[in-house]
């Protein structure tokens, strides 16, 4: 009996934690399955090609928001060409309107729903012995179909222990430069109208021993990263603290784990605990979705903004941990001014990373059920997003687009850090810089047509000095820094000045240097005119690392050592004295 768990992951990079617990579910039973990833960029014929060539006997899919529409084409597909095979789903996808499903796709022989494990194993079982039509009807969690074309729902499943689930990595040369995927809790105490993790009210937690040990596997094969996917890791502070005291004990210099968190219920003894990490051993990612209250309170969401703030602002003094910020646009009572007032809001805390997501209406949440309470227009394939609400229109909707856009492109890929600091200070809301950025994109024709990072600059320096008419030779110059800041670059752009006489001062530097090995210490091995090349030294006519007033400033650009966090060069402010100040 050959049985496959097939995935379609979003990028190659991801991995499928669900169909790994599952294979590991079964063969604890004695039932060999084999596992077959794809993603959704690979050509459909491929898939095809590769499942036909398998022959199974039993095919199950893993369902979600990001590959259902492939999956819905390739089980038409391969009913045609494996007649004889059983293909099943499972997955947050089909759960919650399995019978549908069923009656939408004769081809399918049942439907998983909610957690798989136990009911995999069973499902497993049954088809490793060819049990009996009274066999399938005993098995919970399942919708199934009988030949005669007869649709039965057996009852969900009751949630398991957690603890009990197996771990699904064993060897990991299969997941080579992959992302990996943990978890340590199920559930949610919280209710937010958007999210199905708030219809599983039913919190468990693993083993806490179980959990050190499973670390130590992550930790002793330096994984590059883990990712935590337990919806609020911080609901239970002992359960947080235990494992944070552990990475803290056992750090291997080398991995980064990934924590979805509620700021609000941090502690001020997990803010020092944190606060002693590693420089990018961790990276928190905090979902605030609306600061507007009546939104909050229509979402059915808990938070105390004032704490969050206040919680984001201690670990970004820290400056060790990389903190991701979400925002949700259409949301009940959420208009294009209120959602402006929200970015403004979280945008002052300078996360890391910025997040600007839209609604997205699942299939058995409480926003689904209310969509005409909400008058809620939202497409109708995945990934199901909203168009328009009573508060927003789909006009508003494109708009904040364009802002999104320009916050990935600008803001989250951290390449304009120095030319944002100054360009933020002409408005009142930084809001308005990325809407009258996005506004250009859209005139000049920029927006539908693929940039590289020295267009990017180009644009933005069109925008700040023939737009706004700003002090262009200011931009230029900071548009410089940024470019320095990340990256060596070999071949100067137009719009840098020419270097004049910082050419003769970096040769006096570097000859310097050579003899005393002040600034470039780690460089012991290498004479001057290596130095010269693997570093770099700029001279300004501005104020570059402050507010941009006029004023020489002197910096050297050290791409060996660099920030754990932004991964931007090491920075030494120098003069023409011989004083200096690493920023």
């Amino acid at each position: 009996m050959k049985i496959i768990l097939a995935a379609v992951n979003a990028k190659y990079i991801h991995s499928n934690l669900a169909v790994y617990t599952l294979c590991s579910s079964a063969k604890k039973a004695g039932v060999e399955v084999q596992i077959a990833e794809f993603t959704i960029n690979q050509k459909k014929d491929q898939i095809l090609r590769s499942l036909y060539l398998e022959k199974p006997e039993v095919l199950c899919f893993s369902c979600y928001i990001w590959n259902i529409s492939m999956v819905e084409d390739l089980i038409v597909e391969l009913a045609k060409i494996l007649p004889e095979t059983a293909i099943w789903l499972g997955g947050p996808e089909v759960s919650f309107h399995a019978a549908q499903m069923l009656r939408e796709y004769p081809c399918l022989a049942g439907i998983m729903k909610g957690e798989g494990e136990e009911t995999f194993r069973e499902l497993a079982l049954f088809y490793q012995r060819e049990g009996s039509l009274e066999e399938l009807s005993q098995i919970e969690g399942i919708t199934w179909r009988e030949e005669t074309g007869e649709i039965h729902e057996n009852p969900w499943r009751s949630v398991m222990d957690l603890s009990g689930v197996e771990f699904p990595y064993r060897d990991l040369k299969q997941f080579e430069n992959r992302i990996l995927y943990y978890e340590s809790s199920r559930g949610c105490p919280f209710s937010c109208s958007y999210c199905l993790s708030s219809i599983d009210k039913k919190l468990r937690f693993r083993n806490l021993d179980l959990v050190k040990k499973e670390l130590q596997f992550f930790l002793d094969h330096k994984v590059p990263q883990v990712k935590f996917v337990d919806r609020t890791f911080n609901c239970k502070k002992e359960h947080a603290m235990t494992i944070w005291k552990y990475l803290a004990e056992h750090d291997n210099g080398v991995t980064n784990f990934h924590f979805e968190i509620a700021a609000d219920l941090i502690t001020e003894d997990e803010l020092k605990l944190l606060s002693s990490l590693r420089p990018g051993q961790i990276q928190l990612e905090i979902g605030v979705q609306s600061t507007n209250p009546k939104t909050i309170e229509e979402i059915h969401r808990r938070m105390d903004f004032n704490k969050v703030s206040d919680v984001v602002r201690k670990i970004r003094e820290g400056r060790n941990i990389h903190q991701h910020l979400d925002l949700i646009a259409g949301l009940p009572y959420e208009d294009y001014a209120s959602f402006r007032n929200s970015f403004a809001d979280v945008y002052a805390l300078k996360p890391d990373q910025l997040q600007l997501g839209f609604l997205k209406v699942l299939k058995g949440s409480y926003m689904y059920e209310h969509t005409k309470e909400y008058e809620c227009c939202y497409q109708e394939k995945e990934p199901y997003e909203v168009l328009s609400t009573r508060w927003l229109p789909y006009e508003d909707v494109l708009r904040l687009k364009d802002v999104e856009e320009m916050v990935e492109v600008y803001y989250n890929s951290g390449q304009f850090v120095y030319m944002l600091g100054i360009a933020e200070k002409l408005y009142e809301n930084p809001f308005d810089f990325y809407q009258e950025l996005g506004d250009f994109y859209r005139r000049k024709g920029y927006s539908d047509v693929s940039h590289n990072r020295i267009r990017r600059y180009e644009i933005l320096l069109e925008f700040l000095t023939e737009e706004k008419q700003q002090n262009a030779e200011l931009y230029r110059q900071l548009a410089v820094m940024d470019l320095y800041a990340r990256e060596n670059m070999k071949t100067r752009p137009a719009f840098a000045p020419d270097p004049g006489a910082a050419r003769e001062y970096a040769r006096t530097f570097y000859q310097k240097e050579e003899e005393q090995r002040t600034y470039l210490p780690d460089y012991q091995e290498y004479d001057w005119k290596q130095m010269m090349r693997m570093t770099h030294l700029e001279i300004f006519d501005f104020a570059v690392t402050e507010d941009g007033r006029s004023g020489q400033e002197i910096l050297l650009f050290d791409y060996r050592e660099r920030d754990p966090l932004t991964q931007n060069a090491r920075i030494v402010r120098l003069d023409k004295e011989g004083s200096d100040a690493l920023l």
